[in-house]
C-alpha cells in the first residue's frame, strides 16, 4: 500500500532494503490548468519497524498555455511502526515529515511545512484496510494549518496484480480556502523482479462546488 495511493500506511520498508520510486510523475488540476511533480521518492528500511523516506521532485504547473517548471521542495520522513500484532493482521505507525523550501521558480511553498500523521492497517486475507491521517503545518502569508486523512481498500487479485479504491480529505490550507474530497483507483502490477508498475487517479470535489477536477499518480518501482 502507500504509494499510488493517496492514503498511506504503517508497513515501512524491511530492514537493511530499498523500495524506489523513479521515475514518479504526479499531477492534479482542472482541464488544462494543472500541476505537479516529476521526481523519484527513495524509502530505506533504517532497523526493524523504521522506514527513512526522501522526495527529490522537479515541479511543473501549466496555466493559460503557459508552462513553468523547476525543482521543488525537498520531503524528508520516517515512519516509525509502533503496534505489530501479525496474528491479528493490524499494524499502527506515525510517520512525521518536512518539506524544505528548496524549490526554484517559485515551484515550492517557500517555508518549511510538516505532516504530523498516523495510519492504521487491517489484513484480511487477500483484502487489506488502510488509513488515518493527521495535521499538517503550513506556514506562509494567507497559509492555514489544516487535517488531512483518509481511507483505501485494496485486493491482492493474484500474486502478480493488486487493486484498490481509496477516499481522502483535506481541510482548507489558504485563508478563505475550501477543504476538498478525493476518490481514486489504484493498481500495482509485478513485472519481472525486481520491478514493479504503479498507477493511481481519480477526481477532486471541492466545498465550493464547481467541476471536478482531477488527480493521477504513475511510477516504476525498485524493490531490492
Amino acid at each position: 500500500a502507500g504509494p499510488p495511493f493517496l492514503t498511506d500506511d504503517p508497513e515501512p520498508t524491511d530492514p537493511r532494503r530499498w523500495e524506489i520510486y523513479a521515475p514518479l510523475f504526479e499531477i492534479e488540476g482542472k482541464g488544462s490548468d494543472y500541476e505537479g511533480s516529476l521526481g523519484a521518492e527513495f524509502n530505506y528500511g533504517a532497523a526493524p519497524d523504521v522506514q527513512v523516506t526522501v522526495g527529490v521532485p522537479f515541479a511543473y504547473s501549466h496555466d493559460h498555455a503557459e508552462t513553468h517548471s523547476g525543482l521543488g521542495d525537498l520531503e524528508f520522513s520516517v515512519k516509525y511502526r509502533f503496534f505489530h500484532d501479525e496474528a491479528a493482521g493490524v499494524q499502527i505507525a506515525a510517520f512525521p515529515g518536512i518539506s524544505l523550501p528548496t524549490a526554484t521558480n517559485h515551484r515550492g511553498g517557500g517555508h518549511v511545512t510538516g505532516l504530523l500523521p498516523i495510519w492504521g492497517q487491517k489484513d484480511l486475507g487477500h483484502w487489506s484496510i488502510f488509513g488515518g491521517g493527521g495535521y499538517a503545518i503550513n506556514p506562509g502569508e494567507g497559509n492555514r494549518n489544516y487535517w488531512t486523512g483518509g481511507i483505501a481498500i485494496t485486493h491482492e487479485v493474484t500474486d502478480a496484480m493488486l487493486i484498490g479504491i481509496e477516499a481522502d480529505r483535506q481541510g482548507d490550507d489558504q485563508v478563505g480556502g475550501r477543504a476538498s474530497t478525493s476518490l481514486g483507483v489504484g493498481a500495482i502490477l509485478q513485472l519481472p523482479k525486481p520491478l514493479r508498475l504503479l498507477a493511481s487517479g481519480g477526481p477532486t470535489f471541492s466545498d465550493a462546488g464547481g467541476a471536478a477536477e482531477f488527480h493521477g499518480f504513475v511510477a516504476l518501482g525498485l524493490d531490492f
